[in-house]
């Protein structure tokens, strides 16, 4: 009888301590967010690299809390929170922005300097968003942070919110994420409403060949101005130019295979669990939370808007040389949305090929959201 009695007590304490029992409601809600993001990252193809490791964080944190535990005394806190440490401290951006570097050609860039405008048009989002979060209540840092996102850039936002308001980090990181993801979705549809078919049908001219003497000097003579006249830029675009100085020089080749290849995958690894983690139903599921999602899809809708109507200028301005398209190329979703642009402007004409045209606004886009974030860092910080 005894027995009998221990085995209950053992089958009542093991129910007791199921996660069936303990999970609040919220937790369920965010499984269930976290299954779809799955659904979109292996069916659809959205983005798998990132969406995929954040989706599954984001369901195991919901399943098993204690694995971003802090440690207490005499117990080792969970894997997910000293994995963390790599995003809270602002390590992982920079060497994802090293990597991001080896792997990105500027010559588009070099090619056509206008891209610039168009890059930092797509930043537009940032600041409007900044003045709505404002208007929500939100502190000037945590607007700061929180418009960030329209930067359709996922480390800059980490990087900027770490240090303007670390308290925000996990739903902005979580949002930046996703909606770089969702790049597929959100852009086309804001593309075609604010363009003609005749805009869209636009065939532009070949770029100019760039030598490779000024593929190595671009690298060099940014840091060197990033650096002279916005310093609180200079850790992400210092190590975004040193990865492409990598490529571009040619003599360091084993190395530059290891920051496209090797170091990406793992930091990207580590990064996406880790975000996906922050993302528990308790915290996520909270006014301000839900108030940074929807100021998000702003930021990064406004961004996207801001690029193509500045490619409608241009367009105008050129006598019709410049396809809109590759405005909203300008947020700094690399390859993501260059590729959009490429495949909206082939809907509409299947003869035409933007792809190399919008790399150039896209690679602006990610010098510009870094140069954004210091300026937020240095007004705000």
């Amino acid at each position: 009888m005894e027995i009998l009695n221990g085995f209950a007590d053992a089958l009542v304490g093991l129910w007791q301590s199921s996660g069936i029992t303990s999970l609040p409601w919220q937790n369920y809600v965010m499984i269930a967010v976290s299954i779809v993001l799955i659904y979109l990252a292996i069916k659809k193809e959205f983005e798998p690299l990132l969406l995929l490791p954040i989706a599954f964080g984001m369901l195991l944190v919901n399943l098993y809390p204690q694995i971003m535990a802090a440690p207490t005394d005499g117990q080792n806190g969970g894997l997910f929170y000293y994995l963390y440490q790599g995003v809270k401290l602002g390590i992982y951006p920079p060497l994802i922005f090293l990597g991001i570097g080896a792997m990105t050609d500027f010559g588009p860039l070099i090619a056509n300097p206008k891209s610039f405008i168009l890059g930092a048009a797509a930043q537009l989002g940032i600041f409007v968003t900044f003045v709505g979060a404002m208007l929500l209540g939100f502190t000037p840092q945590e607007a700061g942070s929180i418009g960030i996102i329209g930067g359709a850039d996922g480390p800059t936002a980490i990087f900027t919110t770490t240090i303007l308001a670390p308290h925000l980090l996990g739903p902005i990181a979580v949002a930046a994420y996703s909606y770089m993801a969702l790049v597929p979705i959100i852009q086309p549809p804001i593309m075609k409403l604010l363009t003609t078919k005749k805009e869209r049908m636009v065939v532009m001219e070949q770029l100019r060949p760039v030598s490779k003497l000024e593929k190595i000097m671009f690298p060099v003579i940014v840091v060197i101005l990033i650096a002279l006249f916005l310093p609180d830029a200079a850790p992400l675009v210092g190590m975004l130019m040193l990865g492409n100085l990598f490529k571009e020089s040619g003599v360091v080749d084993r190395i530059c295979k290891a920051a496209q290849n090797e170091l990406m995958n793992i930091i990207t690894i580590f990064l996406g669990v880790t975000v996906g983690a922050t993302a528990t139903g308790e915290v996520f599921l909270s006014p301000d939370t839900l108030k940074i999602i929807v100021l998000g899809l702003a930021a990064f809708s406004f961004g996207t808007a801001g690029g193509v109507l500045f490619g409608k200028l241009m367009y105008k301005f050129t006598g019709g040389k410049v396809n809109p398209l590759i405005g909203s190329a300008g947020v700094s979703a690399v390859p993501m949305a260059a590729r959009v642009s490429q495949k909206v402007g082939q809907q509409e004409n299947p003869g035409n090929f933007l792809l190399m045209h919008a790399m150039g606004p896209n690679v602006s886009g990610v010098i510009g959201s870094a140069v954004a974030a210091g300026v937020l860092i240095s007004v705000l910080g």
